[in-house]
């Protein structure tokens, strides 16, 4: 019997650490999620960018929904691997080798190629469209984060999963909370226990509040 019952606690506090180990995974992945998409949306120091690779084009070496960091330079040689912008939608971005260089009434163009195509782009880049030259990249990491920019992506990727965790650490704050007015009825409590107490009271209430702004967002919502 008393074996069966050293089991059971040890299974329990098997399945606690492992629900911590994912609780601290998500968290991660979110801050690192939410971390790369502030950082291909803001300008950073350096000038340094992030792109998305959408297409295998560019494999081995650089994988299909990769995150390319790019930075620019005032010239670029052959054999670098570049990010140029679509003259007819800058929003669209590609990056690709360049294979040769050509001087043209002044202006410098680049033919580009990515390393997994048989032939050239077809169309060549103006220097002026260069957005940077690719630094390195970080595989598959580019879906999530493409995916986050959208506005299913935010909901579920983001809000979802943050507003989880909030609730879970103010349920522990809650708990604490409860823990420390029962210990206030036994023996006096420290200084530091006090403040606590005060912060885990406060919170209370401000999870209160979001629960009534929640619940007439939602009633309207559904009226």
């Amino acid at each position: 019997m008393a074996k069966n019952q050293l089991k059971k606690i040890d299974f329990n506090k098997l399945i606690g650490k492992i629900g911590r180990i994912l609780y601290a995974a998500v968290f991660v992945f979110l801050i690192t999620i939410g971390g790369l998409v502030a950082v291909s949306v803001l300008n950073i120091p350096g000038n340094y960018k992030l792109f998305t690779v959408q297409s295998g084009s560019m494999e081995p070496v650089i994988k299909q929904g990769s995150i390319v960091v790019v930075k620019p330079f005032k010239d670029y040689k052959k054999g670098d691997v570049i990010t140029t912008k679509e003259p007819a939608n800058p929003k669209v971005s590609l990056t690709h080798r360049i294979v040769n260089i050509k001087n043209k009434n002044g202006k410098i163009f680049y033919v580009t190629k990515g390393d997994a195509n048989k032939s050239p782009d077809t169309e060549e880049r103006f220097k002026e469209n260069v957005l940077g030259k690719a630094l390195f990249s970080i595989p598959y990491i580019g879906y999530p984060v493409s995916y986050a920019k959208t506005r299913d992506g935010l909901i579920f990727l983001i809000v979802i999963p943050a507003t989880l965790i909030i609730y879970s650490e103010l349920l522990t704050i809650k708990n604490e909370v409860r823990r420390l007015l029962k210990e206030q009825k036994k023996r006096k409590l420290t200084a530091k226990e006090k403040v606590e107490l005060k912060i885990g009271e406060e919170e209370i209430k401000a999870e209160k509040g979001i629960k009534k702004l929640w619940n007439r967002l939602f009633k309207k919502k559904n009226v």
